[in-house]
């Protein structure tokens, strides 16, 4: 049995199809395929019913993908502690993070990132919360940023910002004339929201503490940007509600429209958030460290309240 065999059965589990994990695992389908067979007769039992398709995994073989699991990423760690004890930060390092914090954040740490540590292969993917996790438990994402907590058992979070929420009222919606904004004030039924998928819109139903029955029903018009949104509430559709780093860049006329809440301000919580067996942990600190020292200089609200991003039971 051979730390390789293990990775080819995980790729094969994973894709269920041998010519779709040799690919991935940049090798021919002969090899791969011969080296789960040989595992195969080590053991003398069947990982893979090849008699289905897509390929199936024996009762027996989910017990082995899981325990390959933890051998795979045991011994990741083995060259993790030779790095961390040469004091080395480098190599591919693959970051998901959600789509409402991409565009504000990235341009924020990344230029910083990438020349105090060049030897760091920075890969970035766009991801919702749920793909993130799904990738980080399969290995396909060393970590993630995203809105927190999540109370999921296998992820660590370790929070990087608190990002207060920031009201877009134009001057004809019946808040206009409000200094501060109250979260009692708040009606879900004219507030203009994300599209389904996004932690944000959970969140912010959340704030307005509105019933189950309300999500999906009472909005047909939604969007995947804050653009978007904003735009509508200019035509008059409602308001809205942003994180403060998208209200940063936003025209000085449209700048007027912004509302802080009474505090302490709702806000989101964002993390980084990674697999328990910290594979990588040195350069995920190194990032945290990184991006934690710059978003503190932007936002500099104290007294806030971290609204949860989880929907409501």
């Amino acid at each position: 049995m051979t730390i390789t065999q293990l990775q080819y059965v995980l790729a094969v589990a994973e894709y269920k199809n041998f010519t779709l994990a040799a690919e991935k695992s940049f090798v021919t389908q002969p090899t791969l395929s011969m080296q789960v067979q040989k595992l195969e007769d080590e053991l003398d039992i069947l990982i893979f019913d090849r008699g289905k398709k897509p390929i199936t995994i024996t009762e027996v073989g989910k017990k082995i993908v899981a325990q390959a699991k933890n051998i795979v990423a045991e011994a990741e760690r083995i060259k993790d502690i030779v790095d961390q004890d040469k004091g080395f930060i480098g190599g591919d390092y693959t970051l998901g993070i959600i789509p409402t914090v991409m565009p504000t954040l990235l341009p924020m740490f990344l230029n910083a990132f990438i020349k105090k540590y060049p030897k760091v292969n920075l890969i970035i993917k766009e991801q919702s919360t749920q793909t993130m996790i799904k990738n980080i438990l399969d290995g396909h994402l060393d970590a993630g940023i995203a809105a927190t907590p999540l109370e999921i058992e296998f992820i660590k979070e370790r929070p990087l910002y608190y990002e207060p929420f920031m009201g877009y009222v134009p001057k004809n919606h019946r808040l206009a004339s409000e200094e501060l904004l109250r979260t009692d004030q708040l009606d879900v039924s004219d507030i203009l929201l994300l599209q389904d998928g996004h932690c944000f819109r959970e969140g912010v139903i959340n704030l307005c503490n509105a019933p189950q029955s309300l999500r999906g029903e009472q909005f047909k018009i939604e969007s995947g940007s804050f653009e978007t949104l904003v735009s509508l509430a200019d035509e008059g559709m409602g308001m809205t509600l942003l994180p403060y780093l998208n209200t940063l860049n936003l025209e000085e006329d449209k700048r007027v429209n912004l509302k802080s809440f009474e505090k302490p301000s709702p806000a989101r919580e964002i993390s980084l958030i990674y697999h328990k067996s910290e594979l990588k942990i040195q350069i995920t600190e190194a990032l945290r460290e990184v991006i934690s020292g710059i978003v503190r200089g932007a936002i500099a609200f104290q007294d806030v309240k971290i609204i949860s991003p989880l929907g409501k039971k």
